[in-house]
């Protein structure tokens, strides 16, 4: 009898210690950097709203947490009951290499039924025309690539799907089996049925374009309107994630105040304690040669007000253009730039590999943007890219923490702006 009284008591006891210790953990995800719960292991989200990343082999930049995209894009795949549309900007397999059974999974899907189109990039898809041919002869699979040198001066660069019309997943993953295996990548799973009508709009504006690419038909399918709510809330009172659609160029979306470059503008403008931002590449200067100076001003801005600005772009940087840009941002008070290096893998080199391809901004300690565009005027004037805009402490504390392990590791060094640099061999930029 005095056991079992005793027993309860423990279980009791137990069970507020739980309810303490959960109650610590969520507390200190949401402090700002530099404080304790930079050690506290984060969840990579919520089951509507996942943070998801691909890692180099042989480099340590794993989050355990943190899931893999070969994993999701599986789950995905072979949950789908009705329809998978995807729009990449290439297909690139390899035999053998991790991207196969993603692809079994698609030709799967067609198998059972299930309705899939296919949008690529025209440049690219001559580049890469094996998989798109292929697919197009198969089972309820249908193929089209998107010309956006002739609509609008750029490329298709998104990286997205939508599964059923309910979850999408969007990122800096490319089609490519490097990007599961040789190269540093963050993506988000989104499941909200009229979130992703947003992204569906999108995919389906291009999707009529690609049967003829004509930009007088994109002018005539292009109707501007306002979404009725453009941000969304998933989770339950006191826990609550807030998220909205972005998108570009701004010459091809529906409603122009979900563009790229503005809601990101805007959350930089809205920090008070610190800006950390990573993408593969930074420039002011566009492809027609004109000065670009958007961003820059943004994140000086912040800095000017007190706020500290930390940047990662990629060692792919070094001896380019934008290297001068770079070097010059370092030299502001309260701005401090890396370029991150990805060492070789063993079995050799990999072209177009090996590299921090991350495209993503965090704010504070709960906003956040995670996207499809490097920061140069053509991904968000001339190109299709793809993001969403997040506001919440658990989100945001898990792409604090990716962040940090770059940032703190062995692959990144800061820039010093006298320093010159000498870029290695990498291949053509994606």
């Amino acid at each position: 009898m005095h056991t079992f009284r005793h027993t309860n008591i423990i279980e009791e006891y137990m069970k507020k210690f739980l309810v303490f210790l959960l109650s610590m953990t969520s507390q200190l995800i949401a402090q700002p950097a530099g404080s304790p719960a930079d050690s506290v292991p984060v969840m990579a989200g919520y089951p509507d709203f996942e943070i998801v990343e691909s890692v180099p082999v042989e480099t340590n930049l794993d989050n355990p947490e943190v899931r893999d995209a070969r994993e999701v894009w599986l789950e995905m795949f072979r949950s789908a009951r009705k329809s998978i549309d995807i729009e990449q900007f290439y297909i690139s397999p390899q035999q053998g290499e991790p991207l196969d059974d993603v692809i079994e999974a698609v030709i799967a899907a067609g198998n059972r039924g299930v309705s899939v189109r296919v949008i690529v990039d025209t440049r690219m898809y001559k580049t890469y025309p094996g998989i798109p041919d292929s697919l197009s002869h198969l089972k309820n699979i249908a193929m089209r690539d998107v010309d956006f040198g002739k609509l609008a001066g750029g490329v298709q660069h998104a990286k997205y799907f939508i599964v059923d019309g309910e979850q999408i997943f969007l990122g800096s993953q490319n089609f490519d089996w490097r990007a599961l295996k040789h190269i540093h990548e963050l993506g988000v799973r989104i499941r909200h049925k009229d979130a992703v009508q947003i992204y569906q709009d999108i995919f389906e504006l291009d999707w009529k374009i690609a049967a003829t690419n004509d930009p007088s038909m994109a002018a005539n399918l292009l109707v501007p309107k306002r979404y009725a709510t453009p941000a969304w809330v998933i989770g339950s009172k006191g826990d609550t994630l807030k998220f909205s659609p972005t998108m570009s160029p701004k010459s091809l979306i529906f409603d122009s105040t979900l563009w790229d470059e503005q809601k990101i503008v805007e959350l930089i403008d809205r920090a008070t304690g610190d800006v950390w931002c990573q993408f593969l590449s930074y420039s002011l200067i566009g492809r027609d040669k004109s000065r670009y100076p958007v961003l820059d001003d943004a994140l000086r801005r912040a800095a000017a007000r007190g706020v500290t600005v930390r940047m990662i772009v990629s060692d792919w940087e070094k001896s380019a253009a934008a290297e001068k840009n770079v070097k010059e941002l370092a030299g502001v008070r309260n701005i401090e730039v890396k370029f991150s290096a990805i060492p070789q893998w063993s079995g050799g080199y990999i072209p177009y590999a090996r590299v921090e391809h991350c495209k993503f901004l965090v704010v504070d300690s709960s906003l956040c943007w995670v996207g499809t565009s490097n920061w140069e005027k053509s991904y968000f004037y001339n190109t299709r890219n793809v993001g969403v805009v997040v506001e919440n402490n658990t989100i945001a504390g898990v792409l604090r923490k990716i962040f940090l392990k770059s940032w703190t590791g062995h692959y990144t060094e800061l820039i010093n702006p006298s320093t010159e640099y000498k870029q290695r061999e990498h291949g053509e930029r994606k």
